[in-house]
């Protein structure tokens, strides 16, 4: 049992003749921790000159353990920047942040920053885990690496495909591609590209991915309803996201999925998969909009297509073959150039 301290007693510390390595005024060690958010390695600690007994001395009094050999200098809980940049560091020179982690911090809104944080170096570098970091070696080099700050980000093609793969959830792993084709972040190409360097494993989950994105779904749940679309014997095929012209060109609202033969225009209605208040506001009140051209519009959301996709269909194929027999097309149509999906 540790006895309290007289009043004035010294602090414990380094033997006589040490103390001008604790590092009390700036020196090459603050420096490096300066351009890396306060976190150095064992390794840049003594070739700053800082000795192996100050460096004992401080870890647990001044200094906090973040990772094996590496420190962060404070005694307080670190950021979430401070813990990216010690992920980095502790794999080694060379390494970089990618997959979900990349994700997030290139803005994907389907990522956030969590644990494990996962980190790319370069082969023949062996892959392992290191406490809450993920450290995968890749022969994979020719990707551009963004530096912002001290953190080497991978490029956020590869990090969308390697987040999707690393996702075991469908769903999410499907909301990530899709983010990142709706708002135009990546091209298709690029995505493909990653996809086939990757090799064969999970590529045909991943495919599945980028084909429904080719088709213009805009989230998860619209993916889920042109899937459940293309199942069915009685529907032609729609177009995703039309661009609607009325009778005198002007441009209309445009619904999630759309039938030209008939004017008949489905929605996805939910808040969560809009960017924002005001594009959910907007989904509301396409009905009356498209309404008012004598557009027949059918209203679905995500947990009805979850809970009974099969009811679903046929609402939906009801009023296809009502509209059919009513014969005639409501006054909007796809604009040029929009190919059936």
């Amino acid at each position: 049992m540790r006895r309290p301290q007289a009043r004035g007693a010294a602090v414990p510390g380094p033997a006589k003749g040490r103390q001008s390595e604790r590092m009390d005024r700036p020196g090459p060690a603050v420096d490096v921790a300066e351009s890396q958010c306060g976190v150095v390695t064992r390794r840049q600690l003594l070739a700053a000159g800082l000795s192996r007994e100050t460096l004992r001395w401080r870890v647990g009094r001044d200094w906090r353990l973040l990772l094996p050999g590496v420190y962060a200098l404070q005694t307080g809980p670190p950021s979430e920047q401070q813990r990216l940049v010690a992920a980095q560091l502790v794999a080694g020179e060379g390494a970089w942040l990618a997959g979900s982690t990349a994700a997030a911090l290139h803005g994907l809104r389907a990522r956030t920053v969590t644990l494990p944080i996962r980190v790319l170096v370069p082969a023949p570098r062996r892959s392992r885990r290191i406490a809450w970091v993920d450290v995968r070696s890749t022969t994979l080099l020719g990707e551009p690496v963004m530096e912002r700050g001290p953190l080497r980000l991978g490029c956020l093609a590869r990090a969308v495909v390697d987040a999707a793969a690393e996702t075991p959830d469908e769903r999410s792993a499907r909301a990530v591609v899709i983010e990142a084709v709706q708002r135009r972040l990546v091209r298709l190409d690029d995505l493909e590209h990653w996809v086939d360097a990757r090799g064969r494993r999970g590529s045909g989950r991943l495919r599945r991915m980028l084909a429904e994105a080719a088709d213009g779904a805009w989230s998860v749940p619209e993916a889920d309803l042109l899937a459940l679309l293309r199942t069915s014997r009685q529907l032609p095929v729609p177009v995703a996201n039309p661009v609607l012209l009325g009778p005198r060109g002007e441009a209309l609202t445009s619904p999630d999925v759309w039938f030209d033969d008939v004017g008949l225009a489905v929605l996805v209605q939910s808040r969560a998969f809009h960017a924002d208040g005001l594009d959910w506001e907007a989904t509301v009140e396409q009905g009356s909009d498209l309404s008012a051209m004598r557009v027949v519009v059918i209203g679905v959301t995500p947990a009805s297509l979850a809970r009974d996709p099969g009811a679903q269909l046929a609402r939906i194929e009801r009023a296809h073959a009502d509209a059919v027999r009513s014969g005639g097309q409501a006054g909007p149509s796809a604009g040029p150039g929009q190919a059936p999906v």
